[in-house]
C-alpha cells in the first residue's frame, strides 16, 4: 500500500503541489499507478510528488492537467514550485529577472545561468553540496523559460574568457556548453561578448554583477557573495554600474570575434566545432 503522508497545504508552495494532484486523483477515483499508467510515468513517481519527495518538473505538470482536466491548474503552480526551490536569498532576484526587459550581466567564473546547459548546470550546482541537487537543476532549467517567450528581455552577456578555459563538469558537457553559447550568440535579442585576458585589468576586477532594467521600475543592480545576494536601486549605484558596464563592453571583443573565441577551445581542446557558429544577426 501507497505511504501516506498528511500534508499542510499552505507550508508551502511545494506542499500546495502535493496535496493538490492527490485530492484530483481521489475525485477521479485513481490510484496512483492507474495516473502514473495515464500519464506514462511510475506509481511510485506519484507518491514521491504527492509527498514531497520529489520535486516535480514543467511536463509532469502538464500531463497531469491533460489527465485530469483541470484546465492548466498544475502548469500554472509549478513555476512557482520551481522558484520556491532556489535559495531563499536568490527569489527575490528571480523574480525581478522574470519581468526585467532588459538584462546586463558580466560573468567571471562561469556561464550565464540563463545560458547553462542543463548537465553545465548540476555540475556547478553540485559544488555546494545542496540537500536537493536535482531540484536546484529544475528550478534554474525553469528560470530559463524568460528567454522563450514571444518577447523574450533584451540580454547582453560579457564573459571573461576565463569561464571559456575552465573546465566544468567533463568534456562531453565542456563541447556542449560553448555550443549552448554559440547558439543563442545570433539572436537578435541576445549579444555575448567575451573580455579577452589581453584586456588586463578592467572596470570590474572585483566580481560579476547583473544590471536589470524595467519597463515601468527603477533599474536593479545585482550581486553575490560566497553565501547570499544584494539588489539595489540606489540611483548612484545604477549610475556607477551602468558606467562600469559600459567599459566592459568596449574592452571586450566584438560579437563577431567573440562567436569565435568561445568556438576555439571546443576545436583545439575537446576536438569539436559547433555547427551553431554562423555569423549572428546584427
Amino acid at each position: 500500500m501507497a505511504n501516506i503522508q498528511t500534508l499542510g497545504p499552505t507550508a508551502s508552495p511545494l506542499d500546495y503541489y502535493g496535496w493538490e494532484p492527490r485530492r484530483q486523483r481521489e475525485a477521479h477515483g485513481l490510484k496512483q499507478g492507474q495516473l502514473g499508467e495515464i500519464i506514462f510515468c511510475t506509481g511510485s513517481l506519484i507518491c514521491q510528488i504527492e509527498t514531497t519527495k520529489k520535486v516535480p518538473a514543467r511536463d509532469f505538470s502538464e500531463r497531469v492537467d491533460a489527465a485530469l482536466g483541470t484546465d492548466g491548474l498544475f502548469s500554472r503552480l509549478i513555476g512557482l514550485v520551481l522558484r520556491s526551490q532556489l535559495p531563499t536569498w536568490f527569489q527575490p532576484y528571480a523574480e525581478m529577472e522574470a519581468k526585467a526587459a532588459y538584462i546586463s550581466t558580466y560573468q567571471v567564473q562561469v556561464a550565464y545561468g540563463l545560458l547553462q546547459t542543463e548537465e553545465y548546470a548540476r555540475a556547478v550546482l553540485a559544488t555546494g553540496a545542496p540537500d536537493d541537487l536535482e531540484g536546484l537543476v529544475t528550478a534554474r532549467m525553469e528560470r530559463q523559460r524568460i528567454l522563450e517567450r514571444e518577447q523574450p528581455p533584451l540580454v547582453w552577456v560579457v564573459l571573461d574568457e576565463a569561464v571559456l578555459h575552465r573546465p566544468i563538469g567533463g568534456t562531453g558537457v565542456m563541447r556542449r556548453q560553448p555550443a549552448r553559447l554559440l547558439e543563442f550568440a545570433g539572436h537578435r535579442w541576445m549579444h555575448v561578448q567575451v573580455l579577452p585576458n589581453r584586456a588586463g585589468e578592467h572596470a570590474s576586477l572585483d566580481g560579476a554583477f547583473n544590471l536589470l532594467r524595467f519597463e515601468d521600475a527603477p533599474d536593479i543592480i545585482s550581486t553575490e557573495d560566497l553565501i547570499s545576494g544584494h539588489m539595489t536601486a540606489n540611483p548612484e549605484t545604477i549610475k556607477e554600474a551602468s558606467l562600469r558596464y559600459a567599459r566592459l563592453q568596449a574592452a571586450a571583443l566584438p560579437v563577431e570575434e567573440s562567436v569565435e573565441l568561445i568556438a576555439r577551445p571546443m576545436e583545439e581542446r575537446y576536438g569539436d566545432r559547433s555547427q551553431f557558429v554562423e555569423r549572428p544577426v546584427a
